[in-house]
């Protein structure tokens, strides 16, 4: 059966945690990371030199890097699904993943950690509050992207979505000082009544 390791209040984790959901995947998950420790033993490190979560191990195959684990569950139990089958919209999928990555998750960093792992006393509100303007910048590249569909690739969930929408709940639960963005706002009420959503995201930011 396939195994995650890792913190169900990881963004990172969550991410695999809503794939399996979406696809009726098994699975069996274990607590690393965070409060719970156990990244820096040699017994994980050799699975993941990173020591961050998740790791994934399917059937003797250790995969780690949150989005490559999405990807890889995606293409075996989703095809035609979270894993678009033609190569113009997967690599639309794919793109829309590393946009996450480098461009959304640097501005959320600093507003999650300030706001949710700082005590109030010790919080950097300047930085808090320019990544929030830099946040209505990129949240609104996405907002022109979501313009006139349902979802970002189209009119179903893919893979696209999950880690974006992960990241727009925090967003958007943190942030009140924000413009509207009708389109985003639409399509994450359409992600977050999603049954992956339901159980593994939707719950208090810890």
């Amino acid at each position: 059966m396939l195994k995650i390791l890792g913190r169900s209040n990881s963004a990172n984790v969550q991410k695999a945690l809503w794939a399996c959901e979406e696809m009726g995947v098994a699975f069996e998950r274990e607590d690393y990371g965070g409060a719970f420790g156990k990244t820096k033993d040699a017994d994980y490190v050799a699975l993941n030199p990173n020591s961050v979560v998740p790791t994934i191990i399917d059937d003797g195959f250790v995969l780690w890097e949150s989005n490559a684990c999405v990807r890889y569950l995606a293409n075996k139990h989703g095809k035609g699904g979270l894993a678009p089958t033609d190569p113009k919209e997967y690599a639309d999928a794919d793109r829309w993943m590393d946009w996450q990555q480098t461009t959304v998750l640097p501005v959320m960093t600093p507003i999650f950690w300030g706001l949710v792992r700082t005590p109030t006393a010790d919080r950097d509100l300047d930085a808090i509050e320019i990544a929030r303007q830099k946040g209505v910048e990129v949240y609104g590249i996405l907002n022109d992207r979501l313009t006139g569909r349902d979802f970002i690739v189209g009119d179903r969930l893919t893979m696209a979505d999950i880690p974006v929408a992960i990241q727009c709940y925090r967003w958007l639960t943190l942030v009140e000082n924000r413009p509207p963005m009708p389109a985003l706002e639409a399509w994450f009420e359409r992600c977050r009544v999603t049954k992956g959503f339901k159980k593994w995201i939707d719950l208090p930011l810890t």
